[in-house]
């Protein structure tokens, strides 16, 4: 069954992992849009073109869009445009081995990989991606168009900001704030709050930038 006529705007690493989410649940999207047709097409997705095609405009009156872009700067701006046009946007889109919690809040467009967990009273933005094994614990908050790498963790009461990286398998403890526009290395382990821009790594997390 199609999800709601859903077409993916990009289609590649990130998309596929979104493909695979609504595939668990026994779903599919309608189509893709891209800057050109792609040579390898594991999902074997009809091509519309780029996303002002006539084509693609004509599918995105029809259903509903979800940016499968993994970069965050890039999916906030094809987010944005979007929606500046009036298209539809897609609600979240989580594997069927995810877990999220009834008192949760899930904004459109964010993808909560399989195996994840968004827990008691949990807030992902739009746009947000939770990925494979990726955990928010209770009262946390993951800004708009932030990403939660791979089995990374985010521990009670953390708070991110918009268009943060948080790399795979880093643990942010409890209480913490970053700011907007963070870079969290990967297995790092922050201790204290972080300001807009940083770009930290280790354990314990320290800026490099």
């Amino acid at each position: 069954m199609l999800a709601e006529n859903l077409i993916l705007i990009g289609y590649s690493g990130h998309a596929y992992t979104v493909l695979d989410a609504l595939h668990s649940t026994g779903r599919a999207a309608a189509g893709y849009c891209d800057l050109e047709e792609k040579e390898v097409n594991p999902f074997e997705l009809e091509y519309l073109g780029r996303e002002t095609s006539d084509r693609a405009q004509e599918a995105f009156r029809a259903g509903s869009f979800f940016v499968g872009v993994g970069d965050n700067e890039r999916r906030e701006r094809l987010t944005e445009w979007a929606l500046e046009r009036g298209l539809a946007e897609a609600a979240a889109v989580v594997h069927s081995s995810a877990t999220v919690s009834p008192s949760a809040s899930v904004a459109s467009g964010v993808l909560i990989g399989a195996q994840a967990a968004v827990n008691a009273l949990a807030r992902v933005g739009r746009g947000a991606i939770v990925n494979t094994g990726a955990v928010l614990e209770h009262d946390c908050c993951l800004g708009p168009f932030s990403h939660l790498a791979p089995g990374a963790v985010l521990l009670g009461n953390v708070s991110v900001g918009r268009g943060t990286l948080i790399g795979a398998n880093a643990v942010v403890l409890p209480g913490v704030t970053i700011g907007d526009g963070v870079i969290v290395g990967a297995g790092s382990v922050v201790l204290d709050h972080l300001v807009a821009g940083s770009k930290v790594v280790g354990n314990p997390a320290r800026n490099i930038a």
